[in-house]
């Protein structure tokens, strides 16, 4: 028998059982709309996700559905999901599919890892949800639930190792549809159960093996975790802004951005980083708009 069985058994019968009914897991979902759904999940939470991941697919059904449309339209269609770069990164990716892969999304990791803006994060989840590969599958939660799991500690470190890398590899089951459910049932417990604050370690499918556990759950005692701000920041400035340009029709003249924000200064740093960042394009006639 596998010894790392008596972790990752119970971990997919916990799954089998409590996995949320989600619409980029059901058996009828596409390989676009895993990319969709990998891109639009990072750093936001399911429940903001759904309604836009719905209407985008709706919308876009496939890869060439996207590109045949203006870079704006994609950052219009994000809404307020927030970080609207990954739209950018889905349209150029979208562009790469058609071009490159005939409109399909490609089933092999180095192809995946070549999509612009495709990291190893997303080319593994992709690799694993929609072509029921085998790769390690590490973002927050996973690690998170390895941490705790396998070395004792509360939080894993602030960034990625290779020694993170090497666990989750060798906890990988054999088989490449296990492995790939293994993947997104460790990622669900990690959302679920074993949560960043208050973890819920009575419904743990292995809190008899959690080293965490045994340990009496330590404290962390790394480097002090900061919290994300968002109220008063470029960030919420440049939302603001783009938020005047998704509603309108067309162009926009800049006394209609100015309104939205009272510092000047802040304000015209955000709108350059906007431009900068191609989310905005500036135009001849002193007006702006999305990118065409």
């Amino acid at each position: 028998m596998n010894l790392n069985s008596v972790y990752t058994d119970p971990i997919l019968d916990w799954y089998e059982t409590n996995a949320r009914d989600l619409p980029w897991r059901a058996p009828g979902a596409t390989p676009w709309g895993v990319l969709v759904s990998e891109i639009m999940l990072q750093q936001t939470p399911v429940s903001r996700v759904l309604p836009v991941w719905h209407a985008w697919t709706a919308r876009w059904p496939t890869p060439a559905a996207l590109a045949a449309e203006p870079s704006g339209e994609a950052v219009r269609a994000w809404g307020r999901l927030g970080y609207p770069r990954r739209a950018l990164r889905l349209h150029e990716s979208a562009r790469a599919i058609t071009e490159r892969h005939g409109g399909d999304v490609p089933s092999s990791h180095e192809d995946l890892l070549a999509l612009p803006g495709i990291g190893a994060y997303t080319a593994a989840a992709v690799a694993s949800f929609a072509f029921r590969q085998r790769h390690a599958v590490l973002d927050t939660n996973v690690r998170r639930v390895l941490a705790r799991l396998m070395s004792g500690v509360e939080y894993p470190p602030k960034s990625q190792t290779k020694a993170e890398v090497a666990l989750a590899e060798s906890l990988l089951p054999a088989d490449p549809p296990t492995a790939a459910r293994w993947a997104v049932a460790v990622m669900e417990l990690g959302a679920l159960v074993c949560t960043a604050r208050t973890p819920r370690c009575v419904d743990c499918p292995v809190i008899d093996r959690c080293s965490w556990q045994r340990a009496g759950r330590p404290a962390y005692d790394g480097p002090p975790r900061r919290g994300q701000t968002y109220a008063g920041t470029d960030r919420q400035c440049r939302g603001r802004i783009l938020a005047v340009l998704r509603d309108a029709e067309g162009p926009v003249a800049k006394p209609a951005l100015d309104v939205v924000w009272s510092d000047a200064v802040q304000r015209e740093r955000a709108l350059d980083a906007l431009i900068a960042d191609g989310l905005v394009d500036p135009l001849d006639d002193g007006r702006y708009a999305l990118p065409a």
